[in-house]
C-alpha cells in the first residue's frame, strides 16, 4: 500500500510513539487524523505539522479511547474531513499498576472498541474500501515484564486481539489487515515515570531498570519505522513484529490448526 493521498487515523498522536507515526505518515504522502485526550499538546502539534505539510493534511481531535461516543464521532469527522478512512493506529496506552483497571480499559478495550468502530467505515462488505489497522503493543506482550502485570497482561491481549482479528477479517472478507508492533523500552515520557507508576510492585524497579540497561533504548523514529512496513507491505497479516534495539523480527507462534 503506498500512501500517497491515503487517509491515517492515530489514537494518542500528540506525543511518543503516536507523533512519530503521525510524522512519518504525513512524510510519505498520507493525511493523518490526530486523536489525543492531550488538547494542548495535540493543537500544538496540528499547528506545526499544517506548517510544514500543509493546511489540509492533518487534522487533530480530542479523543477519549475509553468513550465510544468520542470515538465514533472522531472518525466520522476523519472521513467527513478527508473523504474517508484508510488506515488506523491504535497507539493509546498508559503503564499503571496503581489504577489497573484505567490500564485494562485504556490499552486493551480501547484498542478492540478502536478497531470495531474503525471496520464501520473500512469494512468492505459495508461499503468501505478495505485498509489496514497497526495496533501498538509491546516486548511485554510476547515476554512478561514481573513489575507491570497488568500492563503485560493487556499487550499480551492486544497482541492475540490482532492475531485473531485479522483471521476474522481474512475469513469474511472484511478487507482489512490487521498487524500489532511489539517494541522494547522506547524514550518516552511513559517509560520516565515508570517508577512513579508500579504501584503495589514498586518494590520491582530495580529489575525493570537492569532489563532496561540489558536491552537498551529505541528511539520512537524506529518504531515509526516499523508500523510503516506494516501498513505498507500488503503480505503482512495477523504479524506481530518485534522490535529491540538492533534486532527487528517476526515473531512465529505455535499452531495448532
Amino acid at each position: 500500500m503506498a500512501l500517497s493521498g491515503k487517509i491515517a487515523v492515530v489514537t494518542g498522536a500528540a506525543m511518543g510513539i503516536g507523533k512519530a507515526i503521525t510524522e512519518i505518515f504525513l512524510q510519505n504522502g498520507a493525511k493523518v487524523a490526530l486523536l489525543d485526550v492531550n488538547e494542548t499538546a495535540g493543537k500544538s502539534l496540528m499547528e506545526a505539522l499544517s506548517k510544514q505539510y500543509g493546511q489540509d493534511r492533518a487534522l487533530f481531535l480530542k479523543c477519549d479511547v475509553e468513550s465510544d461516543e468520542l470515538i465514533k464521532a472522531a472518525f466520522q469527522k476523519t472521513t467527513e474531513t478527508f473523504g474517508g478512512m484508510d488506515i488506523l493506529c491504535n497507539n493509546a496506552g498508559i503503564l499503571n499498576e496503581r489504577t489497573w483497571e484505567k490500564t485494562v480499559s485504556i490499552n486493551l478495550m480501547g484498542v478492540i472498541r478502536g478497531t470495531y468502530l474503525a471496520l464501520e467505515h473500512m469494512n468492505k462488505l459495508t461499503g468501505g474500501r478495505g485498509g489496514v489497522i497497526v495496533n501498538t503493543a509491546s516486548l511485554a506482550g510476547i515476554s512478561p515484564f514481573l513489575s507491570c502485570p497488568v500492563y503485560t497482561a493487556t499487550k499480551n491481549g492486544v497482541v492475540g486481539f490482532t492475531r485473531a482479528m485479522a483471521a476474522a477479517s481474512t475469513a469474511s472478507g472484511y478487507g482489512v489487515r490487521v498487524n500489532v508492533i511489539c517494541p522494547s523500552f522506547v524514550q518516552t515520557d511513559l517509560l520516565s515515570t515508570i517508577s512513579s507508576e508500579l504501584g503495589q510492585f514498586s518494590h520491582l524497579f530495580d529489575a525493570a531498570q537492569q532489563l532496561i540497561e540489558k536491552l537498551g533504548m529505541l528511539n520512537m523514529s524506529e518504531v515509526a519505522e516499523c508500523v510503516l512496513e506494516l501498513v505498507t507491505d500488503e503480505t503482512k497479516n495477523g504479524e506481530a513484529l518485534l522490535v529491540i534495539p538492533k534486532v527487528k523480527k517476526y515473531v512465529t507462534f505455535p499452531s495448532l490448526q
